[in-house]
This record gives C-alpha cells, sequence and structure tokens, in this order.
C-alpha cells in the first residue's frame, strides 16, 4: 500500500511538472521583428505616391512662380511710375495723374500679395492632406501583411525595430535579428508591383522624399519674404 501511494505521489508530481511547463509555454509570448521604415520605404505604392507628390509640387511651384513674375513686375512698374510722378518736367496734372496711377498699381501688388499667401497656404492644406490619406492607405496595406503573416507563424507580437522614442531615439537597443519578416513582407507587397515601379520613385541624394517631408519643405515660397511695395513718398 505504501508502495503504491508512494508511486502515484510521483505521478502526481510528474503532472504538475509537465502541466507546468505546457502552461509556461503557453504563456510565453512568440515575438517577431519588423523594420517598419524598411518596408514603408522599399513598397512599390510609397514610391508611387511620392512621385505623384513631385508632380504635384512641381506643378504647383510653376503655377506660383508665375504668380511671383506678376509680382515682381509690378512692383518695377510702381517705382517707375513714383519716379515719373515728381518729374518736374511735366505739368502738376500729370504729375497728379501718375500719382494715381501709382497708387492703383500700389493696390494691384497687394492683391498679387494676398493671392500669392492664399494659394500658398491652399495648396500646402491640399497637398498635407493628400499626403496623410497616401500615408493611411499604405500604413493600412502593410498592417495588414504584418498581421496576415504574425497570424500564419503563431506569433503574439511584432515589434517595430525602426521605432523611435519622442526624444528621437531608439526605442528597441537591441535585437538578435531572429523572427525578422521584413524581408519576406516586402517581398509579398511587392509581388503586384509594375515592371519599374520599384525605382521610379526613388529620390536623388539629399532630395527629401514629399511622403516623409515636413509641410514647410512640400512648396517653394518665393515670397517667403515678400518684397514690400514701395511706399508713396
Amino acid at each position: 500500500m505504501k508502495k503504491f501511494t508512494k508511486v502515484n505521489a510521483l505521478l502526481f508530481a510528474l503532472a504538475l511538472c509537465v502541466g507546468g511547463t505546457e502552461a509556461y509555454a503557453q504563456s510565453t509570448p512568440k515575438i517577431a521583428i519588423i523594420d517598419l521604415q524598411k518596408v514603408f520605404d522599399g513598397y512599390y505604392k510609397t514610391k508611387q505616391a511620392d512621385t505623384q507628390l513631385k508632380e504635384r509640387v512641381a506643378d504647383s511651384e510653376k503655377v506660383l512662380k508665375g504668380m511671383v513674375d506678376d509680382y515682381q513686375k509690378a512692383n518695377e512698374d510702381y517705382r517707375k511710375l513714383i519716379d515719373s510722378s515728381n518729374d518736374q518736367a511735366v505739368s502738376s496734372d500729370e504729375r497728379d495723374k501718375r500719382k494715381k496711377s501709382a497708387e492703383t498699381k500700389l493696390l494691384e501688388i497687394q492683391e498679387i500679395e494676398k493671392s500669392v499667401q492664399q494659394f500658398r497656404r491652399s495648396t500646402q492644406d491640399t497637398l498635407e492632406t493628400q499626403k496623410r490619406r497616401m500615408r493611411g492607405e499604405i500604413l493600412k496595406t502593410i498592417r495588414d501583411q504584418v498581421n496576415e503573416k504574425a497570424k500564419a507563424g503563431n506569433y503574439t507580437l511584432v515589434i517595430d525595430t525602426a521605432s523611435q522614442s519622442f526624444n528621437q531615439t531608439p526605442i528597441i537597443m537591441y535585437s538578435n535579428g531572429q523572427s525578422d519578416m521584413t524581408e519576406e513582407v516586402l517581398t509579398q507587397l511587392n509581388i503586384t508591383a509594375p515592371p519599374g515601379s520599384l525605382t521610379s520613385g526613388d529620390s536623388k541624394n539629399g532630395e527629401v522624399s514629399p511622403l516623409s517631408a515636413p509641410p514647410e519643405k512640400q512648396v517653394v515660397d518665393p515670397l517667403s519674404r515678400p518684397v514690400k511695395a514701395t511706399e508713396k513718398k
């Protein structure tokens, strides 16, 4: 009887050990890593979006340049009218007429200046809205692919190794590179990439990608420091 009791006790202890090991295995998370920035930059739809934004920025800058050219010409005309209105060689009536023309030209300059600033604000808002929409759609597609890979691999957590803190310092200080799904996810995303699309949106050295550039860098504003209209003396 005592021998039977000892056997039962041993079996019970063994069962506890096995059960505890299984419980521990089930509670231990299976973690994968991914470089989200690399996936985002390497995704062909990101490159396509970059190209679209660059084209939109270029078109906006052409329009803005035309407005600035008109602004500068109006300033030159205004200065000439001011100079001619002080010409003592002409009659006082003619000088008064030229002064009125100068006043009209000054109003024109002020209207052009307002139009330039309004165009810049409107264009900047439109570009920023388009940029947010494109980024959101791309990130959703990437996340869906990551979720699919994570579920297929029975991962409980996927960590972005490219993430940074508020102070621009790395959140993940070390990883041994195991269970890295970066290349796998990127390859899957680019399966449907059209020919040439993986290089068409590449930025040149030193060139900032519109999709990741801050708003103030997207459109060059030649009137960021506008030349004020010459005041009438």
